[in-house]
């Protein structure tokens, strides 16, 4: 296991669909490597935005920048993909990302509620480059981090479930090239959907590499 490599990209590396294709070709070497992704650049800006607008109960500015999100993510994905297979499932993927967060309108805003909004950006951008990496006929598998990351009672991260949980999925899906997950976002220890605050990629590609004694974790910045 210590020949893993762990490589995270911040926002910006994933900030556009050419800059995914070159994150894509980074890490198509060949060599197994877990890769750890945040939000694309802006993204947790407008999911900010978002959830500030449904916490003051204006859910009419919170629909219209979800639709303004949505239309900028659908022009992303038509320069992304090459393949119909590619795009309408990446497509679906979103459309159902974007009805959850218009559901909000219809609920009493809580703290969870929030940071169930903020998770979004780094679900999509592992989505949008699992199926890119699909297209390109790479043996790649999404591990949902929010299958892993948990925190403890005291919000620190449970890191024998991490090693134990890793460990074992690696073990059964040996066959695979490229494992993707995302940065920042975790469950708590109420199995709420919560964060390792700003910053927090860079912390889940340390988790990862310590559960898993990497040799090697590469921090990719612009």
């Amino acid at each position: 296991m210590g020949k893993m490599k762990i490589l995270k990209f911040g926002g910006t590396s994933v900030g556009t669909p050419q800059r995914m294709k070159n994150v894509a070709q980074l890490i198509s070497t060949g060599e197994k490597c877990i890769v750890v992704l945040s939000a694309m650049s802006g993204a947790t800006n407008t999911l900010v935005e978002i959830a500030d607008y449904f916490k003051k109960k204006n859910n009419e500015a919170a629909n219209t920048v979800i639709n303004g999100l949505r239309t900028k993510y659908m022009q992303h994905i038509r320069e992304l993909y090459s393949t119909p297979e590619a795009l309408g499932k990446t497509r679906d993927f979103l459309e159902n990302i974007f009805m959850y967060l218009h559901s909000f309108s219809n609920n009493e805003f809580t703290t969870a509620c929030e940071k169930a909004i903020l998770a979004q950006g780094e679900i999509i951008s592992t989505n949008m480059m699992t199926n890119y990496l699909e297209e390109l006929g790479i043996k790649v598998r999404l591990i949902p981090a929010l299958d892993f990351m948990k925190l403890t009672e005291n919000g620190e991260p449970d890191q024998h479930n991490i090693k134990k949980f890793l460990t074992d999925y690696l073990a059964k899906n040996a066959d695979t090239e490229i494992y993707i997950t995302q940065g920042f976002i975790c469950k708590n220890s109420m199995g709420e959907v919560d964060n390792l605050q700003r910053g927090g990629s860079d912390y889940t590609a340390c988790l990862i590499g310590a559960a898993l004694r990497s040799e090697e974790i590469q921090i990719w910045t612009d």
